[in-house]
Parts: C-alpha cells; structure tokens; sequence
C-alpha cells in the first residue's frame, strides 16, 4: 500500500451523501485533467480522507501555473447549467448549506433560481439581509434570469466554492479542496477568488487567459458572479454580507 499522509475529516451525524459529493466532485474536477485536486483516497457516509497537502508560501509562478490549470478545469465542461459532478445523483451543498439541484437550458436563468435567490429568504430570515434590499436582489434576479448576461459559452465545470481557502499551494503547486463543483460560468470561480483575496491574483489571471483568454468586460460582471457566493455567506455569516450583497445587486440592476 502506497504510504501517504493524510488528513480525515469527519461528522458524528452527517448530512446525507455531504462527504460522498465532496469525493465526487473533486473526482470529477481531477478528471478534467487541469488543476490538481487532494486526493480522495477513501470515503464514507461519516467520513473522508484526503491525501494531505503541506503548506508552503504561495508565489507568482504557482500561482500563474494554476491559473492555466483551472482554465483547463473550466474547458473540460459540463453537461449543463447546474449539472452535477459525472456519477452523482445525491445532494448537493456549498459548504454544509444545501445547494439547489436543478440545470437550465441558460446560464441566467440558473444562476438566478438555483444560486441566488433560493438564500434570500433565509438570509432574511436570519436578519442579515433588509426586506428593500431583498427586493432589490429579488429585481437583480429578474434581470438576470431574462439573459441579458447570457453569453454562447457552454456550461463549464467549475469548483463552485473557490475562495483562497479552498486553493491550498504545495510544494508541486496548488491543489483545490472542499468543491461544490456544477456546470456553470467559469467568471463565477474567478469572481470568488476575488472577493475573498486570493494571493498572486493578476497572475493566476493572467496564466487563465493564456490558455482561455476571457470575454471582454469581464471586470465589470465580477459583482453578478459573486452574488451566489455573497447570498451564501449573507445565511450564516453575518450582516455585512446581506449589505454586500445588495450592492451587488445594485450594480446588476444599474448595468442593464
């Protein structure tokens, strides 16, 4: 048996099939040959384990390598919007919150019924987000959902969850953990690596261009692709978020 470290998460009561759609996205995402993924050397309903990654200091070079990789990710598609990782008929989940399984025939269409709006409520709920700006966000959806955003890309397989804490960087450069992996834009996983600070951005950027050169204007539409992540965080994690996330709205409503 091959010796490896490794690190073991686990639940003394799972959500059901939580650690199973963790090891099949990061399959799935491994199998697009692009960036590297840890490795899912076992898993259960109460557990998985990884292959460990030992941290070292992120630089340009690794980070650019990876830009190249995850725009390899992105191009090795997905069957729809929304689709789950090859082999999954389970739930899905962004972090421990349920995440809507659904697919669309367009990406805004998707993105608006199954990434944005089905957190509102509860983000209302929770009191981090107002009632006027859950109607704004409610008028951002809308906009999005008519396509207005759309584009002729086909739906790419993405990691769902990208903030620079699912990007560890090893010694053979950065591996991507905890996935909510879909088929969905790839400006989505890069809007996220933005909102949250990834290190060496421009050039993991500027490595994801050479390989997929992005649409023009994409800066502008980095706000609409953090609305999911925003709308997430805006359930759990506080006020700040449920006001972000009507900025966002905003400049969605505004850029129509």
């Amino acid at each position: 048996m091959e010796d490896v470290e490794t690190v073991v998460k686990q639940r003394g009561a799972p959500l059901p099939g939580f650690f199973e759609v963790e090891a099949a996205g990061l399959r799935w995402l491994a199998d697009a040959g692009g960036a590297r993924c840890a490795r899912v050397l076992d898993v259960t309903s109460r557990r998985i384990e990884l292959e460990r990654v030992t941290p070292v200091t992120a630089t340009p070079d690794a980070a650019y390598a990876f830009g190249r990789g995850l725009a390899r990710t992105h191009l090795a598609g997905a069957d729809a919007f929304g689709s789950a990782p090859a082999g999954w008929s389970g739930p899905l989940y962004i972090g421990e919150r349920p995440m809507p399984r659904s697919t669309a025939a367009t990406w805004g269409d998707f993105y608006a019924h199954a990434r944005v709006l089905p957190f509102v409520e509860d983000a209302l709920a929770a009191g981090n987000l107002e009632v006027r700006e859950a109607r704004t966000v409610r008028q951002a959806c809308e906009v999005i959902a008519s396509g207005v955003f759309d584009d002729d890309d086909p739906p790419a397989r993405i990691h769902g969850d990208l903030w620079s804490g699912n990007v560890l960087f090893g010694a053979k450069g950065a591996v991507l953990i905890d996935p909510a992996a879909h088929g969905g834009h790839a400006e989505t996983d890069l809007a996220m690596l933005a909102l949250f600070g990834a290190p060496h951005l421009d050039d993991i950027v500027a490595g994801y261009e050479e390989v997929s050169p992005l649409r023009p204007g994409w800066r502008t539409r980095v706000l609409l692709h953090q609305m999911h992540p925003l709308a997430v965080h805006a359930v759990g994690h506080g006020r700040m978020y449920g006001a972000a996330l009507a900025r966002a709205a905003r400049a969605v409503v505004n850029a129509r």
